[in-house]
């Protein structure tokens, strides 16, 4: 299943519903989650010690100033293309505005 989490700070109760081995972006606000430090690194750290792929979009990422040895380790980037591809392995797809 893919997460598309689009709000931060990012929200407990939406994190208690991904399941181990999903796929999580990271986009508009939420990128800001995926910098080392951010209130939200728990909640990620907590999503990739169960085995989800955490992602943020690369565009939101440079938009924000966020430069790669700034964000928590385990996140990765993805652009959109590579969004699409995600969107074709996980015919399941939640937004969480």
């Amino acid at each position: 299943m893919l997460h598309l989490l689009s709000r931060s700070p990012l929200l407990a109760a939406v994190i208690e519903r991904i399941g181990g081995g999903d796929d999580v972006v990271l986009v508009d606000g939420a990128v800001c989650s995926a910098l080392n430090g951010h209130q939200d690194n728990l909640l990620l750290r907590q999503l990739l010690a169960e085995g989800c792929r955490v992602y943020a979009l690369r565009e939101m990422l440079l938009v924000h100033g966020l430069e790669p040895q700034r964000w928590l380790a385990g996140v990765e980037a993805v652009d959109y293309a590579g969004l699409v591809e995600l969107t074709v392995k996980n015919p399941v797809i939640h937004s969480w505005c």
